[in-house]
């Protein structure tokens, strides 16, 4: 008997319709019951939010691009009304406040129209604001901007009116896109001034910022330094929240308060993935500081008191034994490469073995020339390391992962209680739970036992059942989350059996 196994293909933007001007008029109010949709008297559609009619505050509308489409529009709860451009017959902000008069809504407070054009431009007439950015990014930070501004500025349309006219002569931004040539034998990024090898988000980051505070027209005291980033055709969840975290801690570094917000820009003219970023000093009479953040990635970030090769551990590790578990444990991993990259291709895109493969001989390198005594230094710096060799999701996983274990290390009594704060610490940077059909599903129950019974071949037994349990489950997550259930049964979720290999032959080695 043959398996034939066809690629899932994305849909085209022709099938998803993306140039449709009406495409979310008619998909909107399915997923939120409060909209409603009406007609301008030129015919254009306007989307609304009925839940805002009743507010105090002055009411927001945006415009968005065709095709362009942000995901900041769909998403916000402040905004009163949308609707998408149409060259032949392009929506003004008089008709938007009409429409929005006509629904009920107290237009008296004052109205601001947001669109992204060529170039930028603010004018007011009769209680409307029309506010022209330059772009989809500067769209999508106006109105993260609008949304975080102190109440007071929200109430108020002369205030708006003045943060949005400071917005316009401070306001910088850049993007960096992942460029299809490598450099040397690791990836490359195309900044907005340069193309260098990509070695980290964090040196990626801090390039983009420090051009943008270099080029950033407000200094001083008393701002609050707004920053919006968006992420360009998907990035996954883990690598936005390592975006943020680099952002934050570059921003905590300078000494500057700063508001961080997000949004997805989906570019139907280009496939290229990456990030921009949006910076403007805000006056903190308009804008209060975001709390700096507190999360495994940030424990273990250059801003702590200790630096990684200072991090120490109240366990004892012999060197000698630490490199036998390890190598053992890699080279079980680089064995079962085939058997992986094979369930993989039947549920996944058939990449899941040679990136745990590639990441397992990548460590190996790393430890011939490490000090393995002082394990918790030699994780933290074995991140970075992996940051730039291993991708993919498991790649991200595997670095947040031992990153926390790093510092889980510094405090805990035992391995096991180590372990354990690591999975909770990773447990904040992903949806996945046991049951999602994920590498989770072996690295719970391993964890969980090792903590409970101090038995690592229980452990392993238990994380082996944990693995077995996929073949059976659905897929909630991942790419596998797109197949018919028929299509992943009796197969098990290739990251979770690849960490089954990786464990067995760490634990056979002890």
């Amino acid at each position: 008997m043959s398996l034939v196994v066809e690629q899932t293909i994305p849909y085209s933007d022709s099938q998803l319709k993306l140039d449709d001007p009406k495409r979310w008029s008619r998909l909107f109010p399915l997923m939120r019951p409060s909209i409603k949709v009406v007609e301008t008297t030129r015919g254009q559609t306007v989307v609304i939010d009925t839940t805002l009619a009743n507010g105090k505050d002055v009411l927001i509308a945006a415009v968005g691009s065709i095709g362009n489409f942000s995901s900041k529009i769909l998403r916000e709860s402040h905004l009163a009304a949308f609707t998408v451009e149409q060259s032949e017959k392009n929506v003004s902000a008089q008709e938007m406040a009409e429409a929005l008069k006509d629904s009920g809504f107290p237009v008296e407070n004052g109205v601001v129209v947001i669109r992204a054009g060529q170039k930028q431009s603010l004018s007011s007439a009769s209680g409307i604001l029309e506010f022209t950015v330059d772009g989809e990014l500067k769209l999508d930070h106006a109105l993260s901007l609008l949304l975080a501004a102190k109440p007071k500025v929200k109430a108020s349309f002369d205030k708006i009116e003045a943060l949005l006219r400071h917005f316009i002569k401070s306001t910088a931004n850049t993007t960096s896109k992942f460029h299809e040539q490598k450099s040397g034998d690791v990836p490359s990024v195309a900044h907005g001034v340069d193309v260098v090898a990509f070695n980290s988000a964090k040196t990626s980051i801090d390039k983009d910022l420090s051009s943008l505070l270099a080029s950033s027209s407000s200094a001083g005291e008393g701002l609050v330094y707004s920053v919006h980033y968006s992420d360009i055709n998907g990035l996954s969840r883990l690598e936005n929240n390592i975006l943020a975290h680099e952002i934050s801690e570059f921003l905590a570094s300078q000494k500057l308060e700063s508001h961080i917000s997000q949004s997805t820009i989906l570019n139907n003219q280009s496939q290229a993935r990456g990030w921009s970023i949006s910076l403007c000093a805000i006056p903190a009479e308009f804008l209060a500081p975001q709390a700096k953040p507190s999360n495994a990635l940030a424990n273990s970030s250059a801003s702590t008191s200790s630096k990684p090769s200072e991090i120490t551990s109240k366990i004892i590790f012999s060197d000698a034994q630490v490199r036998k578990i390890i190598t053992a444990g890699c080279e079980r991993l680089i064995k079962e490469e085939l058997t992986i990259t094979e369930y993989d291709t039947v549920v996944g895109d058939g990449d899941c073995g040679y990136t745990l493969r590639d990441g397992a001989k990548q460590v190996l390198s790393y430890i011939s020339k490490a000090d393995l005594s002082k394990l918790p230094s030699t994780l933290s710096d074995l991140v970075d390391d992996l940051e730039v060799n291993m991708g993919g999701t498991s790649g991200a996983l595997y670095c947040i992962f031992l990153s926390s274990l790093a510092q889980s290390l510094r405090e805990a009594t035992t391995f096991a209680e180590a372990l354990d704060g690591a999975l909770q610490s990773l447990l904040k940077y992903t949806r996945a739970r046991l049951g999602d059909r994920t590498c989770l599903d072996c690295l719970i129950p391993f964890v969980e036992t090792l903590k409970k019974t101090g038995d690592s071949k229980q452990a392993l037994a238990d994380a082996e059942k944990g693995v077995e349990r996929t073949k059976k489950l659905e897929a909630k997550l991942g790419r596998s989350s797109y197949l018919d259930e028929s299509t992943t049964r009796g197969v098990p979720d290739p990251g979770a059996y690849g960490l089954l290999m990786l464990l067995e032959g760490m634990v056979g080695a002890q």
